[in-house]
């Protein structure tokens, strides 16, 4: 479950082990450790009201799939932690490892990190972490893509690699991996990457945006009005039989309907994969 935030919509909390993972394995057969490291800020970016992207300079990055995401952990001075996950936004291409973090009142993490770091700040993370829910344009298209608030940002991620990767290419390049967004937000202020969208789907005849407001749309607005539903998606989503590779972030009630309905429409489920916010991490 990884996550932009802090809370239900923002942060990652650690999954439970499974009975695999708590059987001692072989030294030689455990994973190594990943690494913690100390990021510098680059660059601070508002990206709605409540939301800011954080663009890190990590020393020795080893690279990262779109989709992945890594966790953060504060330190105060008494020795107090607290650790959350945040999903990557930057493409893989990217030199700038970029974090999209929503502001929660009550978080412990977030207010931090939206509100006091400024440009050569430094911070502590570790990843990239997940293999699960990763896509690059080797896999092929057609890509469908559905978030739910600040779901959007792993999402981003493979938009941002497909725009950078496919730059250049013939219009039958494009084809072979064209790609659908379904994105839902409560209001116009709260699309995060709004303008970026934008620019994205007016220079990519292959890439299609659509919007839905579930709460006070702008009187002008002509777009979806409500949340995701199953006939949203038969609208907007691939037709099955074009067998799109799904990726589904956000909210927890937003990804299991979304995933449901899919299913239900035709869409083989080992082909939906599922990314969805957790409550908030411990701390220690």
């Amino acid at each position: 479950m990884p996550a932009t935030s802090e809370t239900v919509s923002t942060a990652r909390s650690e999954p439970p082990a499974s009975p695999a993972a708590t059987t001692a394995a072989p030294a030689a057969s455990r994973a190594r450790p990943i690494a913690w490291r100390l990021a510098s800020v680059v660059d601070v970016v508002p990206e709605t009201p409540r939301a800011r992207t954080l663009r890190l300079d990590v020393p020795g990055w080893p690279g990262h799939r779109a989709g992945q995401h890594v966790d953060v952990r504060l330190t105060a001075e008494d020795g107090y932690q607290a650790q959350r996950s945040y999903s990557i936004g930057s493409a893989p291409e990217e030199l700038a490892v970029a974090l999209t973090v929503e502001r929660l009142d009550d978080g412990e993490v977030s207010p931090y990190l939206t509100d006091e770091l400024r440009p050569g700040d430094r911070l502590e993370l570790r990843g990239p972490i997940g293999g699960h829910f990763v896509w690059d344009v080797a896999l092929g298209g057609p890509l469908l893509l559905v978030a739910g608030g600040s779901g959007i940002v792993p999402l981003m991620a493979m938009l941002r690699h497909r725009a950078i990767v496919l730059a250049g290419a013939n219009d039958g390049a494009r084809h072979r991996v064209p790609a659908r967004l379904l994105y839902s937000a409560r209001r116009w202020d709260e699309v995060i990457y709004r303008d970026e969208l934008a620019r994205l789907h007016e220079g990519d005849p292959t890439l299609d945006v659509a919007l839905t407001l579930t709460r006070e749309p702008p009187p002008e607005w002509a777009g979806f009005r409500r949340r995701i539903d199953r006939m949203m998606l038969a609208e907007v989503a691939w037709p099955p039989a074009e067998r799109p590779h799904a990726f589904v972030c956000g909210p927890t009630p937003l990804v299991e309907s979304v995933a449901a309905a899919l299913v239900d429409l035709g869409h083989d489920p080992a082909a939906v994969k599922t990314e969805r916010f957790g409550p908030t991490g411990g701390a220690t």
